[in-house]
């Protein structure tokens, strides 16, 4: 095939366009689909008996209902050759008939509420735990997934998707999977009661086949975009709502609200021709009906005169073409449904499968507390497929020492700590803890570990005991207020509404960005790490509000080995080592005065800030 020459076609891949060619779009479309559901199914492993239960009991609930118009077509023919018969013989024929047919439909009607009653327990079990697995899934991939992709594309992606699973297995279990064995296994049966009009009923039902097939083709590709559409929307309206004070104060209202409706018109562009083609495949559904039933009738009389039909066969071909019909409606908008719902499936699906960058070893050491001796040992890194970010980097940090990254931004100092923390793992040499490769460590007792104070609090929508709690879940009250004193919060605390228990809204809004450190500071000291990095920690406060957290943050860093990111250079003054950042490596290392007097980058760098600040 000339690549030039191929038409290729958008389709959707967990918000980015990927393109198939049109010569074999039917054939990967129809592939997908099956392996897309083939997985739906799979997800209910676990109730594998339940599920094989309620086939039994479909294909039970199906041969009743395909004896129903058996039995009456019986009962038809016994009126019709009434005349010829004594009346006790009538009466004793019919009277077991009636009595069968009530003890068919009693069966029925059993079977039908033991569908239900665990196929709804099943359905709602199922969804439960699929939102669990996808949420801890979620939370325990690395920051480069979630700095690549929105919280509120993935809040879409799980609700939908859990919820889309949910109908589908309840619709199956309780509806259709009767129907696709009616199709597949009886329907062949009525061959034996009359293989000429059995003949019809089965052409009946490859048409339908055939019919929801050319939809499914035609309209795959468009629902695709559609779904693509719908999970922007759900991004921007997120992005927009997080930032609403910079949306409100830059007057952004009527220009977010615009591109809200932009994204809209195009999701209506892609979905009304979907909609037509279901339509068209709905009216034509109801037509048939009648269709089927005049063409069985009229089939019927001609075979009745030339002695090849009965009467009562005639009634019962019209009764399975009604139910089946009825059940076919009911499939064909089931099929639409599997089309419409394939995008939302595939996303959770991709993001199920997105695997974590840095994968645990299945022998990785749970270290007990660490003493806290860290090292880099001629570590390299770059993002991937970005320029290398640093190259050659060597150091050690003794336990209770205390190291500053300094230089200018983009150096590598967060990347550092990214890589201690294993968020990332070195693309050369190795880092350390306690001599051990952390690549050979199990996250979480590496973590357990470290404590980390960031720029921004990071606090929860929750109340302040529960904020603190992160740290430690089992800390008594005691515990909590020892902390809060220690990181100069309590006093703040208390003055709150309902002291701990006091909720702070999002982010921490209801408080200053003073007392959130101070409470972030609190959570690490409740934590207790033999290591810490303090990131940017005062750098967002002002000079009142970052004195008392530089007294927190001093009981904070007592007798553990720290790393302090910072670009203000007074809040490094008393660590034991400096190390700068520039050019890709290490420049300069050394103490505070010693790095000054050699009149170098650091120099250099506090020059700039004194003079900033005199300017000021």
């Amino acid at each position: 095939m000339n690549p030039a020459r191929s038409t290729l076609l958008p389709g959707f891949q967990f918000g980015r366009f990927v393109a198939y060619d049109r010569r074999n779009i039917g054939a990967a479309v129809e592939m997908e689909f099956l392996r897309l559901y083939g997985r739906v199914l799979r997800l209910l492993a676990a109730d594998r008996a339940v599920a094989i239960g309620l086939v039994l009991a479909a294909l039970a609930i199906a041969g009743l209902q395909f004896l129903e118009p058996v039995l009456f077509g019986r009962v038809i023919d016994l009126l019709a050759r009434s005349d010829r018969m004594q009346e006790s013989a009538v009466w004793a024929e019919a009277l077991s008939l009636l009595i069968l047919w009530a003890a068919i439909g009693l069966s029925a009607i059993g079977a039908n509420v033991t569908v239900a009653l665990f196929a709804d327990r099943m359905a709602h079990r199922n969804r439960l735990k699929v939102m669990h697995d996808y949420f801890q899934h979620v939370l325990s991939l690395p920051l480069s997934f979630h700095g690549d992709t929105q919280s509120g594309r993935l809040m879409k992606i799980m609700l939908v998707g859990s919820d889309n699973l949910f109908g589908l297995w309840l619709s199956f279990f309780r509806e259709h999977l009767i129907t696709f064995i009616s199709a597949i296994v009886l329907l062949p049966l009525t061959l034996i009661l009359n293989w000429r009009l059995g003949l019809l009923l089965i052409g009946l039902v490859v048409i339908f086949g055939a019919l929801a097939a050319f939809v499914i083709r035609r309209t795959e590709n468009a629902q695709r975009q559609v779904e693509a559409l719908h999970t922007q929307l759900a991004g921007n309206a997120q992005d927009a709502l997080s930032n609403v004070m910079v949306v409100q104060s830059f007057t952004r209202l009527s220009s977010e609200a615009r591109l809200f409706s932009d994204i809209i018109r195009q999701v209506i562009a892609h979905q009304f021709p979907v909609l037509n083609w279901w339509a068209v495949v709905s009216v034509m559904t109801s037509a048939a009906s009648t269709i089927c039933v005049i063409m069985i009738f009229m089939l019927g009389t001609w075979l009745h005169l030339r002695g090849q039909a009965t009467v009562g066969e005639i009634v019962s071909f019209m009764g399975f073409a009604t139910m089946l019909i009825g059940k076919l409606e009911g499939a064909v908008g089931f099929a639409s449904r599997l089309v419409l719902l394939m995008p939302s499936l595939s996303e959770m699906f991709s993001v199920l499968d997105a695997r974590t960058t840095v994968p645990e070893k299945p022998n990785a050491v749970d270290i007990p507390r660490a003493k806290g001796e860290v090292a880099f040992e001629d570590v390299a890194f770059a993002y991937p497929g970005g320029q290398p970010i640093f190259s050659h980097v060597n150091f050690s940090a003794a336990p209770g020492k205390t190291i500053a990254l300094v230089g200018p931004t983009g150096a590598g100092k967060s990347t550092a700590m990214a890589l201690l923390q294993r968020l990332w793992d070195p693309k050369e040499g190795r880092v350390t803890l306690d001599g051990h490769d952390l690549r050979d460590v199990s996250l979480e007792s590496l973590r357990r570990n470290i404590g980390v104070v960031f720029q921004e609090s990071m606090l929860f929508n929750r109340t302040i005991r529960e904020n603190l709690l992160v740290g430690r879940p089992d800390a008594s009250q005691e515990d909590l207020e020892h902390a809060c004193r220690l990181a100069e919060a309590h006093d703040f605390i208390q003055r709150q509404p309902h002291g701990y228990d006091t909720m702070i809204g999002e982010r921490g809004s209801s408080l200053s960005g003073g007392q959130r450190q101070r409470l972030a500071i609190a959570r690490a000291l409740l934590k207790d790490p033999p290591v810490l990095i303090l990131d940017e920690a005062t750098s967002a406060l002002d000079a009142a509000t970052e004195a008392r957290v530089q007294k927190a943050l001093a009981a904070l860093m007592a007798g553990r080995t720290t790393f302090i990111i910072a670009h203000r250079l007074s809040t490094v003054r008393d660590a034991d080592e400096i190390l700068v950042f520039a050019g890709g490596e290490i420049a300069e290392r050394g103490g505070f005065k010693e790095l000054v007097a050699q009149g170098g980058h650091f120099a250099e760098l506090v020059r700039t800030q004194l003079t900033g600040s005199t300017s000021t």
